[in-house]
């Protein structure tokens, strides 16, 4: 592999990294296999509480980006219904319970209908995103209130998986900038309740699944067994 010339990697993020902690690490075994600092970039985060696939690209890669980031993403999502916390996941504790007696299956079938196509969907205070160049987790963390712009979004599709009150398994197909935290805040709230995000697994970027994705220990294993033969190959020659 060059990684100066250009590489993409499909990486399975796992529990509780954050996507720069990914790309800091892969840059470190890089650097540590090659002896060069080598720029790496991912093409879209992945909050720390999901797993499942981040892109990687590394040198001349990291133009394409943008290109790779404006895909379509499927996300498998657990929701608990009839709370929220101030994250809309489990970062924080429950700080609200709303009734659930009312909610079926039925009910939740009909409510999905509104979020599938074109939506508006204002994002989670806890966020990355930028109000007047400061990250709105910041503000949020400093107990400061900031109000955040609904920005147009797609929802391609969305289904039940499983449905066992209070926990609700979805999967959705989604525009780039969706944030599922929002989703499941704002399907507690049309099922006049509450919910939030207990699990988050991103199982596809555009046309890349889960099952083409390696992990940091296979990645690492790789570059080193790669080192190993390249040193035995010099040694004979040199013998």
């Amino acid at each position: 592999m060059n990684f100066k010339e250009g590489v993409v990697l499909y990486f399975d993020k796992p529990l509780r990294w954050t996507s720069f902690d990914l790309v800091n690490r892969i840059r470190s075994i890089i650097t540590r296999s090659t002896g060069e600092k080598i720029k790496v970039g991912h093409a879209g985060t992945l909050d720390p509480l999901a797993t499942g696939i981040v892109i990687l690209a590394t040198g001349r890669a990291t133009k394409k980006i943008e290109m790779l980031q404006n895909t379509t993403k499927e996300y498998v999502a657990t929701l608990k219904l009839g709370a929220t916390t101030p994250s809309f996941d489990m970062e924080h504790p429950e700080d609200a319970s709303f009734p659930t007696e009312h909610i079926d299956i039925d009910l939740i079938q009909k409510t999905l209908e509104q979020f599938r196509g074109e939506i508006l969907q204002i994002p989670p205070v806890y966020s990355a995103v930028k109000v007047n160049g400061k990250r709105a987790f910041d503000y949020a963390r400093q107990g400061e209130n900031v109000e955040l712009k609904a920005k147009p979004l797609v929802i391609d599709e969305i289904e039940v998986i499983k449905f066992d009150m209070p926990w609700l398994t979805l999967r959705v197909v989604c525009s780039k900038g969706t944030y599922i935290r929002a989703l499941a805040r704002d399907i507690g709230k049309s099922l006049d309740s509450g919910a939030y995000l207990t699990a988050l697994r991103r199982t596809r970027v555009g046309d890349v699944s889960v099952a083409d994705c390696i992990t940091i220990e296979e990645f690492e294993q790789t570059l080193e067994e790669k080192a190993t033969k390249s040193a035995d190959s010099s040694n004979s020659n040199t013998v």
